[in-house]
């Protein structure tokens, strides 16, 4: 009996940017900053582009709008992921190990900084804290079953 099978592959382009300081920490710092950066700004974009042609209003305004809250958020979410790998990478060299209690270490640090330099309550703190901790060890498990 013929049988038939596709096969196929799908790999997406990759760009690697990458930014010589001269330092590690701040390598690594830079490079998460500027790749989750872009995306924050590029997920900005669409939800903006989709609020427009949903609305059927594009105007100078609006590109305007765009430009800042792109902008905003890529630099909101840029720190986050430059404390962050900052962070991980310096527990990593004061603990002298590679493996999931630096994430989570790191996370909760950032949890913690990024919070309190929002000005939030002691309690929300704490709470980000957490969160961040246990965000950045559920990453790592997820990434030692790829």
């Amino acid at each position: 009996m013929p049988s038939s099978h596709f096969v196929g592959s799908l790999s997406t382009p990759k760009v690697d940017v990458a930014i010589d300081t001269g330092n590690p920490f701040l390598n690594a710092s830079v490079d998460g900053f500027l790749k989750i950066g872009t995306v924050a700004a590029t997920r900005a974009l669409a939800e903006e582009v989709y609020h427009a042609v949903d609305k059927g209003n594009l105007s100078r305004r609006s590109v305007e709008h765009t430009l800042k809250k792109m902008c905003k958020e890529g630099a909101y979410w840029g720190t986050v992921a430059g404390v962050y790998v900052g962070m991980e990478y310096g527990v990593e060299r004061a603990r002298g190990t590679s493996d999931w209690k630096n994430a989570m270490i790191g996370g909760a640090i950032t949890g913690a900084l990024i919070s309190a330099a929002s000005n939030k309550s002691k309690d929300k703190v704490v709470i980000d804290a957490i969160t961040g901790g246990a965000l950045a060890t559920a990453s790592k498990f997820v990434n030692y079953l790829t």
